[in-house]
């Protein structure tokens, strides 16, 4: 189990809630008593996780949906609401990398694909659930899941460094703007988490030997790194806290220059 925090009552969608660090702030939610939408592309997947988590106190609800698709979206949203109610919590979790090399080879489908998930989701789902958060008069929890790339260069990685920059970005905007509401919005920016996402990354030999030596806790993050971290952002524990950005890296980002 978790912890004494309660999430009783609390309705929260988690995009690609099915696996990762999505499946682990699911199960964090449903311990603590939310029940959660979860959406991918990947009915399959949803399947599985929910019926994994299906005795927990929470319940665990699959939606198959494209993020990148407007529409999509709009069913998911509907589909939250006729299950369990509007969203208390929504955790824009869902991300693509598609253009990881050398900034020149960037496409125009490259950038707009990138853009239409890892940042314009992120944005269509703030308008389909905040608007009632603040009707309702409750306050609510917004949390963004970034990187760590998104606050210093990755190699390569023009489009995801960019988009997660500007979901940075949009996440102060939006704390600004909703907090006389009681909604807060704040972002979690993983370093290396194993996960399928990030296999690139952590198959490569080199680069994990140079992570144990440097980085000060010398491992690899894991996805409960990351799904407390949100539990913590999505209760009333954190009530004094928005518009930030949790880094949670394992202090990559203060690794010596020299």
């Amino acid at each position: 189990m978790s912890t004494d925090i309660s999430l009783a009552g609390k309705v929260a969608i988690v995009t690609g809630g099915g696996r990762g660090i999505g499946k682990s702030i699911t199960r964090h939610f449903a311990e603590a008593g939310a029940n959660v939408v979860i959406a991918s592309r990947k009915l399959d997947v949803l399947e599985a996780t929910a019926n994994e988590l299906a005795d927990l106190p929470g319940k665990v609800y699959p939606v198959t949906c494209n993020v990148g698709k407007k529409d999509d979206l709009d069913r998911l949203v509907a589909e939250t609401e006729r299950q369990f109610g509007p969203a208390d919590i929504l955790v824009n979790n869902s991300v693509t990398n598609i253009g990881q090399g050398p900034s020149l080879d960037v496409t125009d489908e490259m950038f707009d694909k990138m853009v239409e998930v890892n940042v314009k989701s992120c944005l269509r789902l703030i308008r389909l659930t905040v608007p009632k958060m603040i009707e309702r008069g409750t306050g609510g929890s917004i949390i963004n899941v970034v990187s760590i790339s998104g606050l210093q260069p990755q190699f390569q990685g023009l489009l995801y460094s960019f988009t997660k920059a500007g979901l940075i970005m949009m996440t102060r905007n939006w704390a600004q703007e909703f907090g006389p509401h009681g909604i807060r919005v704040n972002a979690i920016a993983p370093g290396l988490v194993q996960t399928d996402f990030s296999e690139f990354f952590w198959k490569n030999e080199g680069l994990m030997n140079k992570l144990e030596k440097l980085q000060p806790i010398r491992r690899i993050g894991q996805p409960d790194d990351i799904g407390y971290a949100a539990l913590f952002l999505a209760s009333d524990k954190s009530a004094y806290l928005t518009g930030q950005v949790m880094t949670i890296d394992g202090g990559a980002m203060i690794q010596p220059v020299l």
